[in-house]
C-alpha cells in the first residue's frame, strides 16, 4: 500500500499558530464524516499545543467526543505513568477531561512482558484489526480520518527509524522496535508506514530552529522514513517559519 506522492508544505507563524491551524485541520476532518472517526496521535514536543487548544472552550465543544476514537502512532515501552510515555501525555493534556476512557486506544506498556516490544506490538495490532473490522488494509476505506506525525532529528517519524528493519515491513501493522535510534534508547512498538498511510489525511507538525537541519535533507529528497511516510490521500506539512530551511525561507 504505497502512498501518494503529493504532499502539501503549508507555513505558519509560530507554534502557537500551527496549534491553530492543526486544530482547525482536525475539526474539518470530523465534521467531514457522519458516522466513528478515528484519530491517531502522535507523541514529541510539537503536538503538545495542540493538545492543550483541544481541551479549551472554543474547540472542545466542537468535537463530537461520543464518536471519535483516540490511537496512537508509536508508544515508549516504559510504565504509564513515566513522561516519556506518548499517550499519557495525551491524556494529560486533553483526553482524560474530554475523550469517553473507552474511545481512548493506548499501546500496552503496563505488562510482565515491558521489554517486549513484539508482545504489545501483537495486541495493538488485534485491536485495530478489531476496530477496522478486516485483517487486511482496503484503500477505498482508510482506517483513520486523520494521523498527525512528527520529524525526529535523523528523519524518523513514529518509530520508524532509518535503516531499521520495520521501516521496510509492509505486512505486518504493527512492529516492536527492540531499540531506538535517538533517546531515549529504549523498546518502542509503532504502526508501520503502510498502516499509517490508510488515513484521508496525514499532517505533520514541524517547530523549532533545532528541526532546520534534517528538514534541509528531507526537503532536499533523502530517503528517510519522514519523507516515505505519506497518506493514501492528502499529506500536509505544517511548518513554522523557525523549521524553515534558509533556503526557503519567505
Amino acid at each position: 500500500m504505497a502512498g501518494s506522492d503529493q504532499r502539501r508544505i503549508i507555513t505558519v507563524a509560530d507554534p502557537a499558530a500551527m496549534a491553530k491551524a492543526a486544530a482547525e485541520r482536525l475539526i474539518a476532518r470530523i465534521a467531514g464524516n457522519e458516522g466513528r472517526i478515528a484519530v491517531c496521535l502522535t507523541g514529541g514536543s510539537s503536538p503538545k499545543a495542540l493538545y492543550q487548544l483541544l481541551a479549551t472552550p472554543e474547540y472542545r465543544g466542537r468535537i463530537p467526543w461520543d464518536r471519535v476514537d483516540w490511537f496512537i502512532g508509536d508508544e515508549r515501552l516504559v510504565p504509564r505513568k513515566d513522561p516519556l510515555h506518548n499517550m499519557s501525555m495525551a491524556r494529560q493534556a486533553f483526553l482524560d477531561r474530554c475523550a469517553p476512557a473507552a474511545n481512548v486506544h493506548p499501546i500496552a506498556t503496563d505488562t510482565a512482558d515491558l521489554n517486549d516490544p513484539d508482545v504489545s506490538a501483537a495486541l495493538y495490532e488485534n485491536e485495530l484489526m478489531a476496530f477496522y473490522g478486516a485483517e487486511q488494509l482496503d484503500p477505498a476505506r482508510p482506517l483513520f480520518d486523520l494521523v498527525l506525525m512528527g520529524v525526529g532529528p535523523d528523519g524518523h517519524t513514529a518509530s520508524l527509524f532509518p535503516g531499521f528493519p520495520a521501516v521496510e515491513e509492509t505486512a505486518r501493522w504493527v512492529v516492536g522496535v527492540p531499540k531506538a535510534n535517538v533517546e531515549p534508547f529504549v523498546p518502542r512498538v509503532t504502526l508501520t508506514l503502510p498502516t499509517l498511510a490508510s488515513c484521508r489525511e496525514m499532517l505533520f507538525e514541524i517547530a523549532g530552529e533545532n528541526k532546520r537541519a534534517i528538514l534541509s535533507r528531507l526537503f532536499a529528497g533523502e530517503d528517510l522514513p519522514a519523507n516515505r511516510a505519506r497518506s493514501l490521500n492528502e499529506t500536509v506539512w505544517l511548518v513554522d517559519q523557525a523549521a524553515l530551511p534558509e533556503d526557503v525561507r519567505g
